[in-house]
């Protein structure tokens, strides 16, 4: 079975922090992640999965709620 390899822009999955990001880029073993719609990237170096619609739906909803709540633009 081959590895995962995001492309940038894709939303994964990080089993390590448990949170859906959006790819950024890479640097060394590390991904950059972001959370969908904006917000302060982090690394990742453990495993990463493309993320399932209902994680993907999660976000989304997420994202609305904060803007709802004037916490983004």
């Amino acid at each position: 079975m081959d590895a995962y390899t995001p492309e940038i822009h894709d939303l994964v999955f990080d089993e390590a922090t448990r949170k859906v990001g959006q790819v950024m880029g890479r640097v060394g073993p590390c991904w950059q992640l972001r959370p969908p719609g904006g917000g302060r990237e982090w690394d990742a170096s453990g495993p990463l999965r493309p993320a399932t619609a209902a994680e993907k739906l999660s976000a989304c909803v997420a994202l609305v709620n904060a803007r709802s709540r004037g916490e983004l633009r």
